[in-house]
């Protein structure tokens, strides 16, 4: 079996159709069933249960993508080693926030604009990705990244955040006036969390409560908005509210410590060279639409 015929197959594993794979990998529909009958005879057994939905994987087909994913990325990184300034080929795999998506999709495009042998897919989602289970190269989280064993993660850039509330909801509750004060008002939150928020020097924390929960970033400004509580939220997901007045900075005597955008990779001596280059892009790109902190009203 040829590297080729592999990488076709976890295309066709990866995006749940013979269709949506042809066109990732820019071949026709029928080059794609062919390569995928020649591998199946060649192992003997059947991969994929192909339907007029999709193709779904067998048990065996689940266990094969497994390994030849792995092969695929082995391939990739002996390459690399060979040809350390060539182009870039293969495939990257990069998980991203959804909430964030419109500050990452142009960058990631440019980095498929840079290198146009370099197959690019992204997955959006604002839950907590399994990077190894999940088969990504890398990811981009952001927040206030904890220490890991698990990943090894590169800071490129600072994320600015606001306590916000909306006119209406202030009109009837007004605002708390420090951290303590938080568990008197409605709080708009992703689970159950602590908000931190700089007192001079040093960091406190606040232990928000409510009612309202989302695991995505724009549902809680909709939220916000709509005057249900007041939330923690990025500058770059509030900024036109505030500057429209729909929402309002508060406590700002109290400010939140500015965030952060990482990308994330599994532990190893060296990053491959693609995760290398799609980091030293996003440095470069994040820097110029760098998220200032807020206008604050007075």
């Amino acid at each position: 079996m040829d590297l080729e015929t592999l990488e076709t197959f976890v295309e066709v594993a990866d995006t749940g159709g013979i269709s949506q794979a042809a066109q990732r990998l820019g071949v026709s529909k029928s080059i794609v069933s062919r390569r995928l009958s020649r591998l199946e005879a060649e192992l003997g057994t059947q991969l994929l249960a192909r339907s007029t939905r999709g193709a779904a994987l067998t048990e065996a087909g689940a266990t094969f993508r497994d390994h030849a994913a792995k092969v695929c990325a082995e391939i990739d990184s002996a390459r690399e080693a060979i040809l350390p300034n060539g182009p870039l080929r293969g495939r990257l795999r990069v998980a991203v926030p959804v909430s964030f998506g419109p500050t990452f999709a142009p960058m990631l495009a440019e980095m498929a604009r840079r290198h146009p042998e370099l197959t690019i897919q992204t997955c959006y989602s604002d839950r907590f990705v399994d990077l190894i289970g999940e088969g990504f190269d890398c990811g981009i989280r952001v927040g206030y990244l904890p220490d890991s064993n698990l990943v090894i993660a590169k800071r490129i850039g600072p994320v600015y955040t606001t306590l916000v509330a909306s006119p209406a909801y202030l009109k009837a509750h007004g605002a708390p006036q420090s951290p303590e004060a938080l568990g008197e008002h409605q709080a708009l939150m992703q689970s159950t969390e602590t908000w931190q928020f700089l007192d001079g020097d040093k960091v406190v924390t606040g232990h928000p409560q409510g009612r309202f929960k989302a695991d995505n970033g724009r549902a809680l400004v909709d939220a916000a908005v709509a005057g249900l509580g007041i939330a923690y939220l990025p500058d770059c997901l509030i900024q036109e509210h505030l500057n429209a007045g729909a929402l309002v900075p508060i406590m700002t005597a109290y400010p939140p410590p500015p965030a952060g955008a990482y990308v994330v990779r599994l532990p190893g001596q060296h990053p491959a060279r693609k995760i290398r280059l799609l980091t030293e892009l996003l440095i470069e790109l994040f820097g110029e639409t760098l998220h200032a902190p807020a206008p604050v009203a007075r």
